[in-house]
């Protein structure tokens, strides 16, 4: 149903509540924003910085144009945050521990979490320090 939504009611301005529906929206879409489900190689295994930074930016340059804008918006959204992490707290590996498990979900819950967990944070993390680079204007 088309629900319109005020955003000057009071429930909305607690960040962690206007967060929360983000990451509930991200999770919920019937494949993570990045699709397919592993486009992204394990950063540990491309040693050669240049190449890893190559290797990112081509696989976000060829998501379909959905994916790509949704994921430019959010993450020029998501370096604005970072801009204020004197007074937000939120520093790009606090950003990429809060996003990147909602982001870069594994395709089944098989194998190590941990592992997945670290895996999606360099992923985000990269991204976020690398955003001109990666989103070119």
């Amino acid at each position: 149903p088309d629900e319109q939504l005020d955003l000057d009611d009071g429930r909305w301005e607690d960040i962690h509540v206007v967060t929360g529906a983000l990451k509930l929206f991200l999770r919920e879409l019937p494949e993570p924003l990045p699709a397919p489900h592993c486009a992204f190689p394990p950063l540990a295994e491309i040693q050669d910085p240049s190449m890893r930074g190559r290797c990112i930016r081509d696989l976000v340059l060829s998501l379909p144009p959905a994916h790509h804008d949704t994921m430019k918006v959010l993450f020029r959204h998501l370096c604005r945050v970072i801009e204020h992490k004197e007074e937000n707290r939120m520093s790009v590996q606090s950003v990429a521990i809060v996003f990147g498990p909602t982001l870069l979900r594994p395709a089944s819950e098989e194998g190590n979490m941990a592992m997945h967990m670290v895996f999606q944070n360099q992923v985000v993390e990269h991204i976020l320090n690398h955003y001109g680079y990666i989103f070119p204007d």
